[in-house]
C-alpha cells in the first residue's frame, strides 16, 4: 500500500485540477442557459419587436441549438424519451378496486387512471411480510437498538471499518434529505392531513425490511486484506441465493443477474440521484434566499464539489466520522425549529390529531378517498426512508460486529429517524399552520415546489426561518452526497474491481457530477437518477424475500441468547475489566 500512496496524491490532484477546469469550461454554457431558460416574451414584447428585421428570429434559434446546450438538449430529449417507459413500469399504477380495474380495462389513460404506483406497492409489500415473517422485531428490538448505539455492547476487536453509531448516521445522511422537506410538504397538501397516519405506518414497517436487508448484508460480506469491506444487496444476491440453493442452477444464474442488475443502477442513482439531483435541488431552494447564487450558480457547485471531496477521498471511514457529526446537527436543528412552531401553537395540538385520524379513513374526494390518501403516504414514506431499496444495506455491511443481526436491528433505527421524526415534524408544521390548503400557496403546490412551501410556513411564525431553512437544505444535500458517494463505488467496485485505484476513479468522477448538478438544466437526466434509486427495489426486495429464511434463523438464535441475558453479562464483564 504504502508504494501506491505518491501515485494515489497525484491522481487525487490531477483529478481536482481536472474537475476545476470542467467546471470553468460549463460556465461558457450559463450565457446560452439562461437565454433558454428565460420566459417566452409578453404579448407587448411581441409588439414592440414586430418592427426588428426578419432575420435576427432565425438568427436567435440558431445560437440556441448550438454548442453545450444543443448536446445537452438532445441528450435530455433522448433520456425524456426513456424515461416515459421506465416510468410506465415502476410507477404503473396497479388498480385495488373494482372502479380502478375498470378503468384499466377501458382504456384510460395512465394520467387518468387510480391506483397504487407498483414500486410503492412491492416496497409495502415486501416490508409487511417480513415484519409478520420476523414477528415484529421492528417493535420488539427497540430498546436493544438504542442500547447498540449507544455503544453498551461495542467490541473495537471486532471486523469492520466503522461503529453502529457511525454506520446509522451514514445511512440516515443519504435517506435524511431534500424530501423531508420538500417532499412530505407537498404530500400533505396533496393527500391531506391523513396522509400522515400512514406516512408513520409505512415508517414501522419499513423499520423490519432495513432489518431484514442489513443484516443479510453482514452476513454476506467480504472483507479485504487491507480492512477495506465489500457489502450489499450485490455481495447477498450473487453470493446468498447460490448458497440458499447450492442444487438450482437457475438460481445461481438469478442471483448473479441480479447482483449486476442492481450495481448498475445503484451507480445511475448515486450519479444523479444521490449527486446531480441533491445539488440542483439545494441550489434551487437556497437561491429564493440569495438570488446572487442563480447568478453564480457553478460555484456553488465547486464549492460543493470540494466540500464534497474532502470528505469521499477518504472512503467509508472518512464519511463515517464526518456523518456522525452532520446528522445530529441537521437533524437536531430542524427538529428544534418545527418544535418551537409546535408549542407556539400548541392551543392547535388537538385538532390537528383529529384531522389527520379523520383525514386518514375519510372517502374526501378532494383527496382522491381512502386509498387515495394511503397511497399519498405510503409514497412519500417509502421514497423518503428507502426502505427496501438496498442501499443502506452497503452502509451497515461496514460496522463493526460479529453478528449480522446486531447491526440489522442498529439499521431498523433508521425509517424511525427518518420518517416517524423528521417527516412527522414537517407534516405537523404544514397541518398546524395550515399551509397546505392555504390559497395564497396554491401555485406552489402546483408547481411541487415543496422546500418554498415549507419555508413559507416556517416563515409565517419564526420570522427570518428561511434562513435557518437554507442552512439546514445545505446539510442535508450534502449528507446525502457523501453517502451515495459510498454506495455508487462499493458497486463500481464490484463490477469492475475493488481497488484504491477502481474507487479513486469513480469518486474524482462523482465530484465532476456535483459540478454538472449546479450548471446543467437537464431535468429528465436527474429524474432518470431518481427512477434508478426506485427500481433498485425490485431486484432487492425479490433477493431478501429468497433469503428471508436464513435471516429468521440468525433473528431466533441471537434473540435466544439476547433474552438469556447472555449479552448483558458479556457487557458487564467488559466494563469491570
Amino acid at each position: 500500500m504504502k508504494s501506491d500512496r505518491p501515485s494515489n496524491s497525484k491522481l487525487i490532484r490531477s483529478g481536482m485540477a481536472a474537475l476545476l477546469f470542467f467546471s470553468m469550461l460549463l460556465t461558457a454554457a450559463s450565457p446560452l442557459q439562461a437565454f433558454q431558460d428565460s420566459p417566452a416574451p409578453a404579448a407587448g414584447t411581441e409588439a414592440a419587436t414586430e418592427t426588428t428585421p426578419e432575420k435576427s428570429e432565425p438568427a436567435v434559434k440558431e445560437e440556441a441549438k448550438t454548442g453545450i446546450s444543443f448536446i445537452e438538449a438532445k441528450i435530455d430529449s433522448a433520456f425524456g424519451t426513456f424515461n416515459s417507459y421506465l416510468q410506465k413500469v415502476i410507477f404503473f399504477k396497479v388498480p385495488l378496486t373494482k372502479d380502478q380495474l375498470n378503468q384499466l380495462t377501458s382504456g384510460v389513460e395512465e394520467k387518468d387512471r387510480n391506483g397504487a404506483p407498483l414500486a410503492v406497492l412491492w416496497l409495502v409489500i415486501g416490508a409487511t411480510y417480513f415484519t409478520f415473517r420476523m414477528n415484529f422485531i421492528n417493535l420488539r428490538a427497540f430498546k436493544h437498538s438504542i442500547l447498540l448505539i449507544m455503544g453498551k455492547y461495542d467490541d473495537p476487536d471486532d471486523e469492520g471499518e466503522v461503529t453502529h453509531f457511525q454506520a446509522l448516521t451514514a445511512a440516515l445522511s443519504a435517506t435524511v434529505g431534500l424530501g423531508n422537506i420538500a417532499g412530505v410538504a407537498i404530500a400533505i397538501a396533496t393527500g391531506g392531513p391523513g396522509a400522515m397516519f400512514w406516512m408513520m405506518l409505512a415508517g414501522l414497517l419499513g423499520m423490519t425490511s432495513k432489518f431484514a436487508e442489513c443484516t443479510l448484508s453482514q452476513i454476506y460480506r467480504r472483507i479485504n486484506p487491507d480492512g477495506r469491506v465489500m457489502g450489499g444487496p450485490m455481495c447477498y444476491l450473487s453470493v446468498g441465493l447460490q448458497e440458499q440453493y447450492p442444487d438450482n442452477s437457475f438460481m445461481k444464474v438469478l442471483g448473479k443477474t441480479l447482483a449486476v442488475f442492481f450495481a448498475i443502477l445503484c451507480i445511475g442513482g448515486s450519479l444523479a440521484g444521490g449527486n446531480s439531483f441533491q445539488v440542483k435541488q439545494s441550489l434551487g431552494a437556497v437561491a429564493e434566499t440569495f438570488p446572487i447564487l442563480k447568478e453564480y450558480n457553478w460555484a456553488y457547485g465547486v464549492l460543493m464539489a470540494f466540500f464534497v471531496g474532502i470528505v469521499i477521498i477518504g472512503g467509508i471511514r472518512s464519511i463515517a466520522r464526518t456523518t456522525e457529526k452532520i446528522v445530529p446537527l441537521m437533524c437536531g436543528i430542524y427538529i428544534l425549529a418545527c418544535l418551537a412552531i409546535i408549542v407556539m401553537q400548541i392551543q392547535q395540538i388537538p385538532a390537528c390529531f383529529k384531522a389527520i385520524w379523520d383525514g386518514a379513513f375519510s372517502d374526501h374526494a378532494m383527496y382522491g378517498g381512502f386509498l387515495g390518501v394511503l397511497v399519498v403516504g405510503f409514497k412519500r414514506a417509502a421514497f423518503s426512508n428507502e426502505a427496501g431499496v438496498g442501499s443502506a444495506a452497503i452502509a451497515h455491511s461496514a460496522a463493526k460486529t460479529k453478528y449480522p443481526v446486531r447491526e440489522g436491528i442498529v439499521a431498523s433505527l433508521g425509517p424511525f429517524v427518518d420518517t416517524i421524526m423528521i417527516c412527522t415534524m414537517t407534516a405537523l408544521v404544514m397541518i398546524i399552520t395550515g399551509a397546505y390548503n392555504d390559497p395564497q400557496y396554491a401555485d406552489l403546490i402546483k408547481s411541487d415546489n415543496g422546500a418554498a412551501l415549507t419555508s413559507e410556513a416556517m416563515n409565517s411564525q419564526i420570522p427570518y426561518f428561511n434562513y435557518v431553512l437554507s442552512v439546514s437544505v445545505i446539510l442535508f444535500a450534502y449528507s446525502t452526497m457523501i453517502s451515495w458517494s459510498y454506495y455508487g463505488e462499493r458497486c463500481w467496485a464490484f463490477l469492475f474491481g475493488d481497488s484504491a485505484k477502481i474507487s479513486l476513479a469513480y469518486r474524482i468522477l462523482f465530484l465532476v457530477f456535483v459540478v454538472l448538478g449546479s450548471v446543467v438544466s437537464a431535468t429528465n437526466v436527474l429524474d432518470f437518477g431518481d427512477l434508478m434509486i426506485l427500481g433498485m427495489a425490485f431486484p432487492n426486495i425479490l433477493g431478501v424475500l429468497l433469503l428471508s429464511n436464513r435471516v429468521k434463523r440468525e433473528l431466533d438464535k441471537y434473540w435466544s441468547r439476547y433474552k438469556s441475558g447472555e449479552f448483558d453479562n458479556a457487557a458487564s464483564s467488559a466494563e469491570s475489566n
